[in-house]
């Protein structure tokens, strides 16, 4: 950093502290002569951070932070309170930092957000949310915000995501390569040792630790059958198996997509050997009754050495496209942020 722009800075911080020390004994004459006001109403403020020629006070901090800070005091342990909330205006410091330095960015770049941009992006949210103005300001106080922070907050949102589109997204470059490298890694499976490869679907009647009546115990496992119908219907019919069994499976396989992996016959279920031994691969089960519900099954692969592709290339080559996009802006944002900062004069007092 040129020396003359310390020497700028350390100006700014001189001229500061003359400014602040004359409001300080100027309040301090104000005290002799009304002695009577409490010395809780007076308030001096203080630079907690210089940013380049900018500088942060302790209000914008308190300011910033109020909602965070009242969870603070109403939440955490008597003896916890000062710990957190150092810690937590020291975060809520860095982030006011960081919006510094973005609008600074943003200015030289001569990137701003119009007021028209604005109301836009705050009607978009109210309808993507289906909530009024009255109702967001209400949670808003809620949460000990403001309108018009919400609205700074916003505002730098929009800037940050320009400056991104400006200096970080026509940088970012996804091959097709790259694309079949992920697919290859993440979508396909060696099955070795004369395993069988399985998807499961399943829909749970009785729920443990729950007492319930026999008449209500038959109910509930009529409805688990034909949910386990309706969706097994659909599955024949050609609809993807991991997509039905995200959205409709009640087992903790349907986190990924009814995925169970390889097992060794010797290894499964009685209900389950009874379901897939004799599938060819590519093949859905009949349901099946098991001790908590009813599955059924899709056999990938029985062959050993078999590679298994759990979905086509072509389904899911641009939900790829979009992971690694994302990945890579992460990382271009990453790095530009701290090419900002490096570059930057930041001093936190």
């Amino acid at each position: 950093m040129p020396s003359d722009f310390h020497e700028q800075i350390q100006l700014i911080m001189s001229k500061f502290l003359s400014i602040h020390l004359w409001f300080l004994s100027l309040a301090l004459i104000f005290i002799t002569l009304f002695p009577q006001i409490p010395l809780a109403a007076q308030l001096v403020d203080r630079v907690v951070a210089v940013v380049n020629d900018e500088v942060i006070t302790m209000s914008e901090v308190n300011d910033e932070g109020k909602g965070y800070f009242k969870k603070i005091n109403e939440q955490a342990p008597p003896a916890q309170v000062e710990d957190a909330l150092s810690r937590a205006r020291q975060e809520i410091l860095g982030n006011l930092i960081d919006k510094k330095l973005i609008a600074q960015e943003a200015a030289k770049q001569g990137v701003s957000v119009s007021e028209t941009e604005l109301q836009a992006a705050t009607e978009q949210m109210l309808n993507k949310n289906n909530i009024t103005i009255e109702t967001l300001k209400t949670q808003l106080g809620q949460m000990g915000m403001s309108f018009d922070a919400y609205l700074d907050t916003l505002r730098n949102q929009i800037l940050q995501t320009k400056l991104v589109n400006y200096e970080v997204r026509s940088k970012i470059i996804i091959t097709d390569d790259m694309i079949l490298d992920y697919y290859d890694t993440n979508y396909t499976k060696h099955v070795s040792g004369g395993g069988y490869y399985l998807m499961q679907m399943g829909f749970v009647w009785e729920k443990s630790g729950q007492k319930s009546t026999s008449a209500e115990q038959y109910a509930d496992k009529m409805e688990a059958q034909k949910r386990a119908e309706r969706v097994h219907a659909l599955v024949t019919n050609g609809q993807d198996f991991r997509s039905l069994a995200e959205k409709f499976s009640e087992l903790p396989s349907a986190a990924d997509g009814g995925d169970l992996g390889v097992f060794q016959k010797d290894e499964m279920a009685p209900y389950m050997q009874g379901a897939v031994l004799d599938l060819a691969p590519g093949a859905i089960s009949d349901i099946v009754e098991t001790p908590s519900g009813y599955q059924f099954f899709k056999l990938l692969s029985s062959q050993d050495g078999q590679i298994v592709v759990q979905a086509s290339f072509e389904s899911v080559k641009e939900e790829i496209r979009t992971k690694l996009y994302d990945q890579q802006l992460k990382g271009q944002f990453d790095e530009w942020v701290r090419n900002i900062k490096e570059q930057a004069y930041i001093k936190r007092l």
